[in-house]
């Protein structure tokens, strides 16, 4: 008998219905409007041209918003089939060029060095093998280059979630499923800024930078320019 294949994330990869439900969620305007703030943060100082991957993009808003706000090319690789389809109608809607591909974080369908910033935005707390994805995205970037995963805080208080959620605009029902999951199943499956710490000192990275604050963790690595 041949053995199970090995999941790839620590949920089931959303597809299909499920999928389509959680870009509903994702879009309210608040969202979309924390996406734009958040793709100009990113962007600022990248040359012209810049390549920027989003690992995990979902229904593809944060890239479509990063491609809107700076001259630069943009990928999105996602694990999900029906994320990757939604993602590509997102971008055609907006009017911009997003590549989206299928592909596992762990083993990027990317030549090395190829890459000037890679994003991850809530989702690396569902990566079962963090360790690969980071040493994959250490490989594709180019020396100098970074990647900003931003993610759930696993010390964020049940009052922080609470707002953050309120800040969704969500329906009643809505809001008390996202409240009930970022509490429970999530907030068990998140990193704290020392955990984060401690995994990425056994990558190809080395060290990092992290920052919290209510409900957000951000990591920041760096791929040094070689001597």
């Amino acid at each position: 008998m041949s053995a199970a294949p090995r999941r790839r994330f620590q949920l089931p990869e959303m597809e299909g219905r499920t999928a389509r439900w959680y870009a509903r969620q994702r879009g309210s305007a608040s969202q979309l409007a924390e996406c734009r703030r958040e793709a100009a943060r990113l962007t600022a100082g990248l040359p012209s041209g810049a390549a920027v991957l989003e690992v995990a993009p979902g229904p593809g808003y944060q890239a479509v918003e990063i491609a809107s706000a700076a001259p630069v090319r943009v990928t999105g690789l996602d694990i999900s089939h029906t994320m990757v389809e939604i993602a590509t109608e997102t971008a055609r809607r907006a009017g911009v060029e997003v590549e989206f591909r299928q592909g596992d974080v762990s083993a990027m369908p990317f030549a090395a060095a190829c890459f000037d910033l890679i994003v991850c935005q809530a989702a690396f707390k569902n990566f079962r093998q963090p360790q690969a994805a980071l040493n994959e995205m250490h490989r594709v970037l180019r020396p100098g280059g970074r990647a900003v995963i931003q993610d759930m805080n696993r010390e964020v208080t049940g009052a922080e979630i609470a707002a953050e959620v309120k800040a969704m605009r969500l329906s009643r029902v809505n809001s008390f499923m996202t409240r009930l999951t970022l509490s429970t199943m999530l907030r068990r499956r998140a990193y704290s800024a020392a955990r984060f710490e401690r995994l990425v000192a056994h990558t190809a990275f080395g060290s990092c930078e992290t920052h919290t604050q209510g409900m957000t963790l951000e990591v920041r690595l760096t791929k040094p320019v070689a001597a």
